[in-house]
């Protein structure tokens, strides 16, 4: 949050947010909108069932540059960047010294429009916690990337079900890309670098266009009948049915990648070698189980948990704490986030969650509570 004497920073498309009647909010130091007047539940259902976009300029672009910004980079991360293909990104974990995250972020490396690689690592992360993983690289990988930050780029993430057909009609060559392809192409009357990917857990891509060129773009998006503008809070509730962690939330520098489910970005070649920040605490808690993880809950009758709920067992002993949580348009139900003991993570175990000093049922469900849409290769 801001101090409350700070101006807010504004994104390019801040204008055009208040012109379409959206409702402002502060978000990671920004004016932001949390909605617009269809409202959230609408936004939401909107971006699952045809496409929504998103304005997260307000997240930290950047180039990482240097004689081997992969390698470099793998010396604050746990995931193999070395052996990352060229045109692909990738999700990971910014780890400090007892394997506490302080960010998830994605890094890649864009394909040219001639088909080579970019010579730099592309990295996003999260609005909140950009200036702080920008020191921390800095600090940590100095002498051996240059970070350049793109501050002159907005980025819009475009959402749904309908999203591919939005965004290939406008470029055509987007059509051949999968999930978590990068690239740099001329389109939209401009430069841009493009990713098919998002936080929604749909089908979509996220686009990197210089600030000047943000409006008109958001405006040639805007004009298809198939898109509508979604604000921070459908993104929060979209987010939370695919399963997705939110940063400040569900991650923080006390919790591991293995507590939060995250093992995935953790390559079986760097957990051999042990050579990333807090590898000792990762690869004990691998082998041997972490005292916690998260668990995705249906609360199965009453009000939807928010943060900071506690979790009980059935026989009323407290066992964990909601992180996140709120109600599913989709599901039409309770959801939340948890840590909870491990003996307690398994699919239908009963619990309940504290709402306003009542115990509700709830249940341990699988991940996600949405089915995430990815368009991967065959």
């Amino acid at each position: 949050m801001s101090a409350p004497d700070t101006p807010l920073l504004t994104t390019p498309l801040n204008q055009a947010h208040i012109d379409a009647g959206a409702r402002m909010v502060e978000f990671a130091g920004y004016s932001m909108p949390v909605q617009y007047p269809m409202g959230v539940m609408a936004e939401h259902l909107w971006t699952r069932e045809h496409c929504g976009i998103f304005d997260v300029s307000h997240m930290g672009q950047a180039r990482l540059v240097g004689v081997s910004p992969l390698s470099a980079f793998e010396e604050v991360v746990p995931g193999d960047y070395i052996g990352l293909k060229p045109g692909k990104q990738k999700y990971s974990v910014l780890l400090n010294r007892t394997g506490g995250i302080i960010d998830d972020l994605m890094a890649g490396r864009p394909l040219r429009p001639d088909g080579t690689p970019d010579e730099a690592l592309f990295v996003v992360v999260n609005g909140a916690c950009k200036e702080n993983d920008f020191k921390v690289i800095d600090a940590e990988l100095a002498g051996q990337v240059r970070i350049d930050r793109l501050e002159d780029r907005a980025l819009i993430a475009v959402q749904g079900p309908e999203a591919a057909a939005v965004v290939n009609a406008l470029v055509p060559a987007t059509a051949d890309m999968v999930f978590m392809d990068i690239r740099m192409m001329p389109g939209l009357g401009t430069d841009l670098i493009i990713s098919r990917s998002g936080y929604t857990g749909e089908d979509g891509y996220e686009i990197s266009v210089p600030a000047t060129e943000a409006v008109r773009v958001w405006n040639t998006l805007l004009a298809d009948g198939r898109v509508r503008a979604i604000g921070l809070g459908a993104r929060d509730s979209l987010r939370l049915e695919a399963g997705l962690p939110l940063y400040g939330h569900d991650l923080d520098e006390t919790v591991s990648p293995v507590e939060a489910g995250l093992t995935f970005a953790i390559n079986r070649n760097r957990r051999e070698q042990r050579d990333f920040p807090g590898a000792a605490r990762i690869v004990k808690e691998l082998a041997e189980g972490p005292s916690r993880v998260k668990v995705c809950l249906r609360v199965l009758q009453g009000a939807p948990a928010r943060e900071g709920a506690e979790v009980a067992d059935e026989t009323g002993a407290v066992v964990g704490v909601v992180t996140s949580g709120g109600h599913s348009p989709c599901l039409k139900a309770g959801i939340a986030l948890a840590f909870v003991p491990p003996a307690l993570k398994a699919p239908g175990t009963k619990l309940q969650v504290i709402v306003r000093g009542k115990p509700q049922p709830a249940e341990v469900v699988a991940s996600p509570f949405v089915p995430h849409r990815y368009v991967r290769k065959a």
